[in-house]
């Protein structure tokens, strides 16, 4: 299958495409780098075309992007206290710092 074939994509990923190109059209992307990025998007959420045929098709991922994070995450943070997000912060920059001396050899 040439590359950029869309022939293997349902008709449900293919308005999905749509729908996120035009919202990347209407802040000013052009029109093919909002495909470009429409469609990996697509592939990323999907794992790709979902009709049969071809190995690994058809698979249920399980984690689409668009089912993560969000609103709710800043939230979550906003209701803590600044000492105990601080706390947190700290012990992440040390977790980082350990990490990567260990991994620098």
């Amino acid at each position: 299958m040439p590359r950029g074939e869309k022939s293997k994509y349902t008709d449900k990923q293919e308005r999905k495409a749509d729908h996120i190109a035009e919202g990347y059209e209407k802040r000013g992307v052009s029109d093919k780098e909002a495909e470009r990025r429409a469609w990996a998007t697509v592939n990323k959420d999907d794992g790709g075309g979902k009709k049969e045929g071809g190995s690994g098709r058809g698979k249920h991922t399980g984690h689409p992007a668009a089912h993560k994070g969000g609103k709710s995450g800043g939230k979550a943070s906003a209701s803590r206290s600044a000492a105990s997000r601080s706390e947190s912060a700290k012990k992440a920059a040390a977790t980082r710092k350990r990490n990567a001396a260990h991994h620098a050899h």
